[in-house]
Parts: C-alpha cells; sequence; structure tokens
C-alpha cells in the first residue's frame, strides 16, 4: 500500500552511469536519456540537496508534491507555471477534499486504494489526513480492512512498497537490503506472514501488515517515513488455495523449515545490523506462534527488537485491566484470570500480567497460581493426556482435573476475567456470559480476536447477557450498543495505542535492548490517559482522537526508562524530554519548495594594484621554449 522509495529510480540511475562510460552519444540524446529515466523518489532522507532537485521533480516525487498549494512564485521559479492550473489551494483545502473524496466510497476495501493512491501522490498530505483523522481511517489503513487488503495483495499491487527478501536470496540477503536506497533506516517491520491477523498463512500478501503499522509509526507518533522499512521474508507459504492462485505474488512453494529457516532469519538479522546499525529497531509482525516466542527469547538481548503480536498486545491488554481496577476496586492479586486460547498474543498477556502482579508486591509464583489457561485441547494442566505444554505453556499448566468444554472450565474456575485470543469467533457463548455475569458483579471480558469475523463475541452480545455490567473491550472496533435508555461506546484494545510511542522512544534514545518493563511502562501511561468519562460511557481506553498524545506520553515513559537502565545510546541525557523528542518528529505541513536565500554584506572598498601579466621566460621567436 503506502509506497516508500521505488527501487527503481536507483537502478536506472546506476544503468545511465554504466552507459555513459561505454557508448556515445550527443548531448541532446543523453539530455533526452536522462529525462525518460528519472526515478520515482528523487530525493532520500529530509534533507533535500537543492542542487540534484529540478523543478518537475517537486510534481512527480510524492515527498515533493504539493498538489495546488504551491506558490505562483514557486511554480515560476521552479519551471512548472503553466503545468498545473491557475488555482492556489491551501493544505487545509486539500485536506477538505480528501475527506469528500474517500466518503464517496462505501467499500473499506476501495477506500484503502484511494489513501494508497494519495500517499504515492502527496506524502505529507497523505500522513496529515491520516493524522488528523485516525478514528476513521485507521480502520481502513490497519486492521480490520488491512486484513481484507492482504487476501487481496495479488490483485491490488501496484508499485514497491517495501523489501521482499526471499529464501532464493540467501547468502545475498545483506545485496538486496543494500537496494533500499534510504541510507538512514530506523524502524523496520517484518514478517513471514505466516499467520497474518486471524486469518492464518497469507504468505508475501502479508506485506500489507507491516506496511499499515509504519503508516501509524508516522501518524501516530510522528517518525519521518524515511525512517521505516516494510520488509516480508518470503520463505513460501503452506496456503494451497495462494500456491494455485494465478495472482498470488510470492514464492510458489511450501514453507521452508526447521534449521534452513533458522539460518536464514539469521542472516537477515545481521543484514540489517550490517546495513543499518545495531540500534536499528526490528519488529517482528505476525510469525507463527511457534515461531514467535523462538525468535524473541533469541534475539531480545542481542538485538533492538520486540514482538508486537506478543509484547504491544500485551501492553494494551494490561491497560485495559489497569483502568478495569477503577471500576471493580480490586487489585490484580483479586482477581482469577482465565484466557481462551495459549496462542503469542493469551502468553504475551498472561507474562506481562504476571509482572504487573510482581510489581504490586506479589510473589512470582503467586501471580502465576492466578492464571488459567484454555488452548484447542482444553485447560492447560499438568495431568492431561492430549495437548502439549511446549515453550512457555508449562508456566501455566494446573495441577487440575483435565477439562474441553469451556463453558464448564467457566463453571469450575469461576474467573472474575475472562480474555480471548483464540481467532475462534463465537467462542464466549450466552451461557458463558451470563456465567461470568452470575460470579461477578462486575464481570470483565476482552474478546481481542482479529478481524471482527474471529471476534470470541460481539460488544452485543456482551452486554446483553450480563444485563450490561460487564467491562468490555475488544481488539476489532464494534458499533455503539444500546441497552435500555444508555448506549454504551465499547472500546478498542488497539495495539496502535502502544508500540508507534514505544517505537518513538526506542529510536530517539537509540536503545540497545527493549526490555519488557517498557511495556509496562506502556500500559500503565496509557492507562493514565483514560478519564472516568471515558469508563462510563463503555471504554477502557482514551478516544482514538488523544492517541498522538498518548504516544507521546509513552515515549516520554520509554526515554526515562532507556537512560534509567543505561539502554540508550545518545547523550548527553536531555533534561527536558518533551521537547527533545518533539524537535525529531515528522512535520505534517508543507514546507517552502523555495531554495533558501539570503544577503552578503557589502564589500569594503580596497583599492587593488595593477594587474600585470605575467612574462612568459624563454628563448626568443621559433625557439625552443625552455
Amino acid at each position: 500500500m503506502f509506497s516508500r522509495p521505488s527501487v527503481c529510480g536507483n537502478l536506472s540511475k546506476l544503468c545511465r552511469t554504466g552507459a555513459a562510460t561505454t557508448t556515445s552519444t550527443t548531448p541532446a540524446v543523453a539530455a533526452l536519456a536522462l529525462n525518460e529515466a528519472r526515478g520515482y523518489h528523487e530525493v532520500v532522507g529530509d534533507i533535500i540537496c537543492p542542487s540534484q532537485v529540478r523543478g518537475i521533480d517537486h510534481i512527480r516525487d510524492p515527498r515533493l508534491n504539493k498538489g495546488l498549494a504551491f506558490t505562483l512564485e514557486e511554480r515560476q521559479v521552479l519551471g512548472i507555471h503553466g503545468l498545473q492550473p491557475a488555482r492556489f489551494k491551501t493544505q487545509e483545502e486539500q485536506l477538505q477534499l480528501c475527506k469528500i473524496a474517500v466518503n464517496r466510497y462505501t467499500e473499506p476495501l476501495n477506500k484503502y486504494l484511494y489513501l494508497s493512491d494519495l500517499h504515492d501522490r502527496n506524502e505529507r498530505l497523505f500522513f496529515r489526513f491520516l493524522s488528523e483523522n485516525i478514528e476513521d481511517l485507521m480502520p481502513i489503513v490497519y486492521t480490520p480492512t488491512v486484513g481484507l487488503a492482504c487476501q487481496r495483495f495479488g490483485l491490488i499491487y501496484r508499485r514497491p512498497h517495501g523489501l521482499f527478501v526471499t529464501f532464493n536470496d540467501r547468502g545475498h540477503i545483506f545485496d538486496v537490503m543494500k537496494n533500499w536506497p534510504e541510507p538512514n533506516v530506523r524502524a523496520i517491520c517484518v514478517t513471514d506472514g505466516e499467520r497474518i491477523l486471524g486469518l492464518g498463512d497469507l504468505g508475501a500478501c502479508g506485506m500489507g501488515i507491516p506496511v499499515g503499522k509504519l503508516a501509524l509509526y508516522t501518524a501516530l507518533a510522528g517518525i519521518k517515513p524515511h525512517q521505516c522499512l516494510p520488509i516480508v521474508v518470503d520463505v513460501g507459504t503452506n496456503n494451497i488455495d495462494l500456491l494455485e492462485d494465478p495472482l498470488y505474488v510470492g514464492l510458489r512453494q511450501k514453507r521452508v523449515v526447521g534449521r534452513e529457516y533458522d539460518d536464514f532469519i539469521d542472516e537477515f538479522m545481521e543484514a540489517v545490523v550490517k546495513r543499518y546499525g545495531q540500534n536499528t529497531l526490528i519488529q517482528f509482525e505476525d510469525f507463527g506462534n511457534h515461531n514467535a516466542f523462538r525468535f524473541l527469547d533469541k534475539y531480545r538481548n542481542t538485538y533492538c527488537t520486540f514482538n508486537d503480536d506478543i509484547q504491544g498486545t500485551a501492553a494494551v491488554a494490561v491497560a485495559g485491566l489497569y483502568a478495569s481496577k477503577r471500576v471493580t476496586g480490586k487489585s490484580f492479586k483479586d482477581y482469577t484470570f482465565l484466557f481462551a486460547g495459549a496462542g503469542e498474543a493469551a502468553i504475551g498477556i498472561a507474562d506481562l500480567v504476571v509482572k504487573a502482579m510482581v510489581s504490586e508486591g506479589v510473589s512470582t509464583e503467586e501471580a502465576y497460581s492466578k492464571i488459567y489457561m484454555v488452548d484447542i485441547d482444553g485447560l492447560l494442566t499438568t495431568t492431561r493426556k492430549i495437548g502439549n505444554l511446549d515453550g512457555h505453556k508449562v508456566n501455566y499448566a494446573k495441577d487440575y482435573e483435565p477439562m474441553q468444554d469451556l463453558e464448564q472450565i467457566v463453571s469450575a474456575i469461576k474467573p472474575n476475567v475472562l480474555i480471548g485470543a483464540s481467532a475462534c469467533a463465537g467462542l464466549f457463548t450466552p451461557k458463558i456470559l451470563r456465567t461470568m455475569a452470575d460470579n461477578n458483579d462486575r464481570p470483565v471480558v476482552f474478546a481481542l480476536s482479529n478481524p471482527t469475523s474471529k471476534a470470541e463475541c460481539t460488544a452485543e452480545q456482551a452486554y446483553q447477557n450480563t444485563d450490561a455490567r460487564v467491562i468490555f473491550s475488544s481488539g476489532s472496533p464494534f458499533p455503539p450498543v444500546n441497552v435500555g435508555d444508555k448506549t454504551y461506546y465499547p472500546g478498542q484494545g488497539n495495539n496502535a495505542y502502544i508500540f508507534p510511542g514505544v517505537a518513538l522512544g526506542v529510536i530517539c534514545t537509540g536503545t540497545h535492548h527493549i526490555p519488557d518493563d517498557m511495556f509496562l511502562i506502556a500500559a500503565q501511561e496509557l492507562a493514565n490517559f483514560v478519564e472516568l468519562s471515558d469508563i462510563e460511557r463503555g471504554s477502557l481506553y482514551p478516544p482514538l482522537q488523544s492517541i498522538q498524545e498518548v504516544s507521546m506520553n509513552i515515549a516520554i515513559g520509554v526515554t526515562k526508562c532507556a537512560y534509567d537502565k543505561g539502554l540508550a545510546s545518545t547523550y548527553p541525557e536531555p533534561q527536558d524530554k518533551r521537547k527533545w523528542l518533539e524537535d525529531q518528529l515528522y512535520n505534517f505541513n508543507y514546507e517552502c519548495s523555495m531554495p533558501v536565500t539570503w544577503t552578503w554584506p557589502r564589500m569594503p572598498y580596497i583599492k587593488t594594484r595593477e594587474l600585470v601579466p605575467t612574462k612568459l621566460y624563454g628563448k626568443k621567436k621559433n625557439e625552443e621554449i625552455i
């Protein structure tokens, strides 16, 4: 979707250079060839060298283009006067037109394509439009519409949006990385497409996820777009429908697994550091459950990395739990938790809940004892005969009678908090919800699975089956719910509250490694931003309109943590951290397209000596010169 610099631009310049050394052309032909070979992006970074940019580039390059907002002076001096109609528009007028245009579409995917086209034409206008209309547009650039975009990726693909590093490139991943024209990438979002949202294995079509995530880096936290790089590591797909789909754009082979796969990811991590430096943030996104925790455990202490599905989801869920305490009047140690699902999201939330309880003075053993977990084979117990207790699951296995039916488990355990991360639509049946209401004055129910079609229950079902006493949150947006004479506006526990602010703090401080403490800090900062009025209207999260301020507060907290723990590499430590962070943010507004000019003082008069030609010494005419 929202495209980054085209690799073709750099390749065309390389080809021009090579051609110039091997062929002989007239100046006119050479000039014509130069004009025809202009790249999609003529600038990199955020510092423009005026001598390298022509007038027409200000229309062709989305980083420079301002549409009809070029002034008369700019049009004339840049040599683009007459290439545009006579109308002059402000950026505000253009934003109004964008809103009219996007609202003309009824299908979310068409809105997605419009925004993609806008970004390809005018980068600043796109990001300002997104940042100022986040409540309406985030469901388009992010979940749930991005899931549909990934499913249709082979149909809607237009131009390079990031890097596709395939298994066939092993041994040459660094060479592929060099093809990305930006020299100052600070954040990478990478996926192998194995577990896209709740949609399963989409292979190379998963590119929509890192592209959408990084668009929110800029829109929500002000991270400069040229510092962001979306990447898909394409190792094939086990999705038979995709392998047989003539529109599929990735490697048409089964997934590479085992040692070869691990070595490939190792080479990728090393290539990132070699190309962009040790402190480059690498966000893992939508890897399969069996790989997500392995890679997080493997790389977290040697690279600057985090997994948003594990740690970002955990932070936003724990923030909702912090906010729920203001309604229930209970602390974490008074809660009994039941997780429906034992994948990376559920384990990540549970691990951070344990950390939150320990911070409140509860022992680690007692914290683990408060948390029960259910996977596809039933309750995690030490005595069950089916299923496995691989990896982190073993921490939550109980000496308890094996049970498989969720309704039976809820009745037996009587949890105060029920959290769904199963991608199993309708898992929270009316009976389960009524049981939660019977056992709790204010039951806490989180249906976190994405997209909306995979949610464990809808907001309406949760409110109707608990006499509207439920404290509810979801992973995807739900419409308002009317119960009696009151309307509830359920809050979405969206990771976008968390990962942009964490990334901003990490990038600006040059943090070496990202500890879980930073995500607990992010959860607390988000919870502190929730007003009583938000809770009364049915939301455990602040309005999306305030998400930029939330991101800044999280970034400040992460910055303090980085310096307190000695993880930062940017020195000296800033005293006014908010101002320091704000000075590094992306400017969404148009800037003057004219080169900066200035005057010089009048030169003082100094009388110079008479100019006398230099005489060449040697022999007389017709004699050899010495």
